[in-house]
């Protein structure tokens, strides 16, 4: 899937919305993404991480992580598409552990799977732990790198699509300015 391709799936599935936003930090903006839209529908989500795949398929992957919760799905469909093992960290005193009895043996060449950077955080914290374990980080890919810049790694790194998402202060949002009124994107119910 190229970019384009991506953006339109997700546009298809409701997941990107266009309009005025509340965003979870307070800000405004005019779009939204809810990766959770498009991937319930196993057959994009089948397409997008066959993309990811691609994008690594001669790195040797052993195991491919994904920062929970939005890195689960891509973690699970992503390695059945390189023929590996699927994980996922969750939050822990701060950081992103592998829990639930994951296994990570020294060397595994392993890829970090996202749904959408904004800054990267959770993948940062998934990397220092797994190179901690002794795990030898082959890559990361993400469906969408919507940090304008902000997301960068110490590895390979391969978002299928970018996007520039502009956000606002209440007190200085345009869009506000000119009267429009302000979603949760969350009371939106999409009709099928």
């Amino acid at each position: 899937m190229n970019e384009n391709e991506v953006l339109d799936a997700f546009r298809k599935a409701g997941a990107l919305l266009e309009g005025h936003f509340l965003y979870a930090s307070g800000r405004h903006g005019r779009q939204f993404l809810q990766a959770a839209r498009v991937l319930q529908y196993p057959d994009i989500a089948e397409r997008l991480c066959a993309a990811v795949a691609q994008r690594f398929k001669d790195a040797h992957i052993d195991l491919v992580v994904g920062p929970a919760t939005g890195g689960i799905i891509l973690a699970y469909e992503t390695a059945r598409h390189l023929g590996c093992r699927a994980a996922f960290t969750e939050k822990e005193n701060g950081g992103m552990a592998l829990k639930r009895g994951f296994r990570l043996e020294p060397g595994e060449r392993v890829l970090l799977v996202e749904d959408i950077a904004t800054t990267g955080g959770s993948v940062k914290k998934s990397i220092a732990h797994l190179r901690d374990r002794g795990a030898d980080i082959a890559g990361v890919s993400v469906l969408i790198d919507r940090s304008a810049g902000e997301a960068t790694f110490d590895c390979a790194y391969e978002p299928l699509a970018r996007i520039d998402m502009q956000s606002w202060d209440p007190e200085n949002c345009d869009l506000c300015n000119a009267g429009k009124p302000v979603i949760d994107p969350d009371d939106i119910v999409l009709e099928t």
